[in-house]
């Protein structure tokens, strides 16, 4: 069984390494999407994969480094795209969440990437 949990960040950031004249290259914002997804096993006694209060616990220094920064200032993050930021933030909460399934984080309503370490 999977269940997941959704969390919302605003940032700023640039992408260096895309071509002149890319409208990515100029600083600009978005309101990220996260939603992260935890399977296991069904516990009998609590009727629950794992208390979603804990999920959180465990996402939220994350979501708080993030949200109103500049990501091109975050340790890891020079070249802040969706598909590296989406790697970073596993790489952040994978361990306090070993039932970690997949993330998916959208840039934009109809932008984002899913990521399954």
């Amino acid at each position: 069984m999977t269940i997941y949990k959704q969390f919302v960040f605003d940032a700023a950031h640039y992408l260096p390494h895309v071509p002149e004249g890319h409208k990515c290259k100029q600083i600009h914002g978005h309101t990220y999407h996260l939603t992260v997804f935890v399977t296991g096993d069904l516990q009998d006694k609590e009727g629950w994969i794992m208390d979603f209060t804990d999920l959180k616990a465990a996402v939220k220094p994350v979501i708080d480094q993030l949200d109103h920064a500049f990501l091109n200032n975050i340790d890891g993050l020079e070249n802040p795209t969706a598909e590296l930021l989406s790697k970073w933030i596993w790489d952040k909460i994978h361990v306090q969440l070993p039932g970690l399934r997949k993330i998916e984080l959208k840039e934009t309503p109809t932008s984002g990437v899913i990521y399954e370490g």
